[in-house]
């Protein structure tokens, strides 16, 4: 680049820097402007062959496009957060509870005979159709059906069967939410 380029670019600078800066603080704060500014006085050295002779006017329509395409960028960041936070689940109020429900029905279906706990197992934790949990376990996808049908109920007796009180309402939703589950999960 020739010398005369670079004179130029300087004394652009140096006489603009600083209202251009002060015109970027009233329009988005201070918090954006030098990184405005810098991204402006880029913008004006790559096109310095078309940077009008009172660059200044040139300079704030330049630095107004790039505070607008970062609004824009911002609200596309904010929407996609947004709908990624949408597609989760809210978190949970209390973890204790949780951790206690989960409790109650792990030693539920430790009491539970082996197939049933397997049954249980793949359907319900493995995520398994019943066509496939019958192919693990060697049987037609209606008796694994059957099967699954009785192995829920015994759950649901068995985290049912003498709880202290406290924890009888926590086991029922357990079960509920066992039984809710594993039926979605069997169709």
């Amino acid at each position: 680049m020739p010398d005369y380029d670079a004179d130029r670019f300087t004394a652009i600078y140096d006489g603009c820097r600083q209202r251009v800066w002060a015109y970027v603080v009233s329009r988005a704060g201070w918090q954006v402007a030098d990184e405005v500014v810098n991204d402006t006085f880029t913008v004006a050295w790559r096109k310095l062959d078309d940077v009008p002779d009172p660059p200044l006017p040139w300079l704030f329509a330049v630095a107004r496009n790039i505070l607008r395409d970062s609004i824009r960028a911002e609200a596309r960041r904010a929407s996609f957060a947004a709908e990624l936070r949408s597609w989760t689940e809210p978190a949970e109020a209390d973890i204790a509870e949780e951790v206690s429900e989960r409790s109650a029905l792990l030693k539920a279906l430790a009491t539970l005979p082996e197939d049933d706990r397997e049954l249980l197992i793949l359907s319900g934790w493995q995520g398994l159709t019943p066509a496939q949990a019958a192919a693990v376990v060697g049987c037609s996808p209606i008796t694994l059906r059957v099967r699954l049908h009785r192995a829920r109920r015994r759950l649901t007796q068995a985290a049912s069967v003498s709880p202290p009180t406290e924890e009888a309402a926590a086991v029922r939703r357990v079960s509920t939410r066992v039984r809710i589950t594993a039926g979605k999960e069997a169709r």
